[in-house]
């Protein structure tokens, strides 16, 4: 079942009144987030989204991703093995986020001209074409020679030329149909305007038919959302929302809402009965399970209080310091914080503390800090613990709440139940 399909089957869900829910994308941070997604997904029985950007999964060509280093087709294997691992048989998707020229950081500091990034972009796609990715995010909006909001002019012209392409290679080897996501979450937390959304829309489902190509799965829109630190620090709008869900479902596509990090209960539950057809979520699992390697350090150095372990690792200074010089907390912090050396930043406790818990997931492949956290487990297990399952089962929780706000909770059953899916 092709994710469009799987969102027509849930619409008809809603609408009937019989179960209303939004699709949770997860973005893969690191193994134990791809095991704790599938046990989710697993023990509350609902189809499991992951959604991985350039910067984490990208073709070796272009330096691997952050998450392992892994390429496309690595991350597809992970994912199958993964799945194997945790006895999840249920239905999976492998999902690009943000694909498209200028994605990578390095692509947009060293403002690559157009055409250069474009036909990067198009290698990549083409790579994610070929590891069997189910939906593509068409994202050519972090243009660093625009100055402002994009023109929708050459968003649309961007975005269809990306999509003729991936088109071309697709029927040309005779691989089976992709979905596709297109639009982008702004970083400045603002809302997208109905009309403008609506418009955007009409005008890409006419481009795209009058090549035959097929329309989106997706339209992402904004609703306020902006994630910072490790806090929502935006304002959803419901209504906002609502008007955007119901004139995407009107031409026959969903609402995709990205930044839903850390947003409350009473705003996660709203997302499904206004119609907010999916969501992402990504550098909050990853917050999870850098704290959770926090709290078992802090574990281990008691335990070697009481004479119980020998040597402690070195993990939380290690991975404090890979923190601050991987430098992509720079996005995050808020005020005059992002223009800091890293020296400076590393004499301020408080902002090393900060920036540990909010960017220490882009450091757990690093040689030093995964030196540190495999002593740190090491010494762990060695009295009976098992760190392994406490940080996934962490992770699980966050993922959990997620789950049962978006009312996934059971949903392949019902689809099976009611022969939506078999």
């Amino acid at each position: 079942m092709t994710i469009s399909e799987l969102l027509k089957k849930a619409d008809a869900l809603r609408l009937s009144g019989k179960k209303a829910c939004t699709l949770l994308g997860v973005g893969p941070m690191s193994m134990p987030v791809l095991r704790a997604a599938f046990e989710v997904g697993r023990d509350k029985d609902f189809p499991v989204m992951l959604i991985a950007s350039r910067n984490q999964v990208d073709s070796l060509e272009f330096g691997g991703g952050y998450v392992r280093g892994w390429d496309q087709r690595q991350f597809a294997a992970a994912v199958d093995a993964t799945a194997e691992q945790a006895g999840f048989g249920g239905l999976r998707y492998i999902c690009r986020d943000h694909g498209g020229p200028w994605q990578r950081d390095g692509e947009r500091a060293a403002k690559l001209p157009e055409k250069e990034a474009m036909e990067i972009a198009k290698r990549s796609y083409l790579a994610d074409l070929l590891a069997g990715f189910d939906l593509l995010h068409i994202d050519p909006t972090k243009d660093p020679h625009s100055s402002g909001v994009m023109q929708m002019e050459t968003v649309l012209r961007r975005t269809v030329e990306l999509i003729e392409f991936v088109e071309s290679e697709r029927i040309k080897r005779n691989l089976p149909p992709i979905d596709y996501e297109v639009g982008t979450e702004e970083t400045n937390g603002g809302l997208t305007s109905p009309d403008s959304y609506k418009d955007f829309i009409t005008r890409l489902k006419a481009m795209l038919a009058e090549k035959g190509l097929p329309p989106p799965a997706f339209i992402v829109g904004q609703t306020g959302t902006l994630v910072r630190l490790t806090e929502n620090v935006g304002s959803f709008n419901a209504d906002n929302a609502s008007i955007l869900a119901e004139s995407a479902r009107s031409l026959g596509f969903g609402l995709k809402e990205h930044n839903a990090d850390y947003l409350d209960d009473k705003t996660l539950l709203l997302h499904p009965v206004i119609g907010v057809t999916a969501a992402n979520v990504a550098p909050e699992f990853g917050v999870d399970e850098t704290r959770a390697y926090l709290l078992l350090a802090e574990t281990e150095k008691a335990a070697c209080e009481r004479g119980l372990i020998g040597k402690v690792s070195d993990f939380t200074r290690t991975i404090r310091n890979a923190a601050v010089d991987c430098g992509r907390w720079r996005k995050w912090m808020l005020g005059d914080v992002p223009n800091m050396a890293s020296e400076d930043v590393k004499r301020d406790e408080a902002i090393m503390d900060i920036i540990t818990r909010s960017s220490g997931h882009y450091t757990f492949d690093d040689d030093a800090v995964a030196r540190e956290l495999a002593l740190l487990k090491e010494n762990l297990v060695s009295i009976g613990m098992d760190p392994d399952r406490f940080v996934i089962n962490r992770i699980k929780a966050s993922i959990g709440r997620y789950a049962e706000c978006f009312g996934l909770t059971g949903l392949t059953s019902i689809m099976c139940l009611l022969k939506l899916y078999k």
